[in-house]
């Protein structure tokens, strides 16, 4: 009988190397999670939709460094924020009213005109012909006038003394009255060949700023010419034309049909700056049932030509305002799956706060529940918090130097 080889003294064999490999492998991994879970614990998801596990934070984990501001009292604001057009409250083309050569052009292009200011005359001397005409055949008539008033004077006398027939007076009574028509006629002729005749003098019929001129002096214009001689804008004051949504007609129609007038600003593209303001006139008498939105209109002084026609603003309505109302910064807000919350600080850690919002106006939202005045939110530094994570307070000091302080425990609050 053969007897069976064994493996020399002192060498495992071949299968027990790779169970023992097998093993270590094993167990690094399962080292590897334990320490991974254990370092990621804090940012498991919590119930509710809130960030943050069970707030167990890692001993390992470094304190996040945070800014926290205090939540204010103050008056609020509430704003409906549009896009607007600016648009002149009258735009007139200047045209001339009566055919001939443009003699002389009296104004400078863009610069502002007042009512009446006379901008450019034609040759007159046609007109001026015309109206001599008009004043020689009014004067004829006149002496026609006088004569057969003279005579009927005459027939009145001779028929009172049965001299003359009553239908000879009659004839005469009548050329009077004809006369006396004739005459009105040749005045209305006078007076309307004057009226040509001041039309020779273009002037602004409203006050405003001039555009570019259509025409030259030395062309011949008519009273049918579609581009005119210039344009005029009014300016000063100025509107601006803007849309609401539906959902927030109820609030603006009861603010102004009360009467109050509700405050409107004019902001450049960028919302840096604010251009002009103003006050809410008119509101359009219906919906558009395409975009589901209705036209407003402001009036602005625009004293300094802020506002210019056809330019864009971003429109800001203020339709009523909260007083005392608690206002934190809107970026101090965060969002879940379950509603909004700010972040606190309780015992050197991060904590979760429910809250409800009011309205927004600026970069400041009115917290309705959950903070109080006083309570203090984080601002910076929410993307690596966690409930639970430690943290370290560091809000900048007047000289600009970072500056820290212990948490603290807040004890107030919804």
């Amino acid at each position: 009988m053969t007897e069976p080889v064994l493996p020399p003294p002192g060498k495992p064999s071949s299968g027990r190397r790779l169970r023992a490999v097998v093993f270590l492998c094993l167990l690094a991994v399962a080292g590897g999670l334990g320490w991974y879970y254990l370092l990621r614990a804090p940012d498991a998801p919590a119930p509710g939709g809130f960030p943050g596990g069970r707030g167990v934070a890692s001993p390992w984990a470094a304190p996040v460094p945070v800014r926290v501001v205090p939540a204010i009292a103050e008056d609020l604001a509430v704003e409906v924020k549009a896009i607007g057009t600016v648009a002149p409250l009258n735009t007139v083309v200047v045209r001339s009213r009566v055919d001939g050569l443009l003699q002389r052009v009296l104004f400078q292009e863009g610069e502002r005109v007042e009512a009446g200011e006379v901008l450019a005359e034609i040759d007159p001397e046609s007109f001026r012909v015309s109206l001599a005409q008009a004043e020689g055949t009014l004067q004829q008539n006149l002496a026609q006038l006088k004569n057969a008033e003279s005579e009927l004077a005459i027939y009145r006398r001779l028929f009172q003394q049965d001299s003359i027939a009553r239908q000879q007076l009659d004839a005469q009574e009548a050329l009077v009255n004809q006369l006396r028509g004739t005459l009105m006629t040749d005045r209305a002729q006078v007076d309307n060949a004057k009226l040509q005749l001041s039309y020779t003098k273009i002037t602004a019929p409203i006050g405003g700023r001039l555009g570019l001129r259509k025409v030259d002096a030395g062309n011949l214009i008519a009273s049918g010419d579609a581009d005119g001689i210039v344009t005029i804008t009014q300016t000063q004051p100025i509107a601006v034309v803007f849309t609401v949504p539906e959902v927030q007609l109820a609030d603006i129609r009861a603010a102004h049909g009360a009467g109050r007038l509700l405050a409107v600003e004019a902001w450049d593209r960028t919302e840096q700056k604010m251009l002009a303001e103003g006050v809410l006139t008119t509101l359009d008498n219906q919906i558009d049932i395409a975009t589901g939105t209705l036209r407003l209109k402001a009036q602005f002084d625009n004293a300094d030509d802020a506002l210019f026609p056809n330019q864009f603003v971003n429109v800001r309505l203020r339709v009523r305002t909260l007083e005392g109302a608690v206002t934190i910064p809107v970026d101090a807000v965060q969002h879940g799956s379950q509603g909004t919350y700010v972040y606190m600080i309780s015992d050197g850690k991060a904590t979760v706060r429910p809250i409800r919002l009011g309205p927004t106006s600026n970069s400041r939202i009115a917290v309705t529940e959950g903070v109080l005045e006083g309570d203090e939110v984080v601002l910076e530094g929410l993307d690596r918090l966690r409930e639970g994570r430690a943290v370290t307070i560091v809000n900048e000091a007047n000289s600009g130097t970072p500056t820290s302080r212990p948490a603290q425990n807040p004890n107030r609050g919804g």
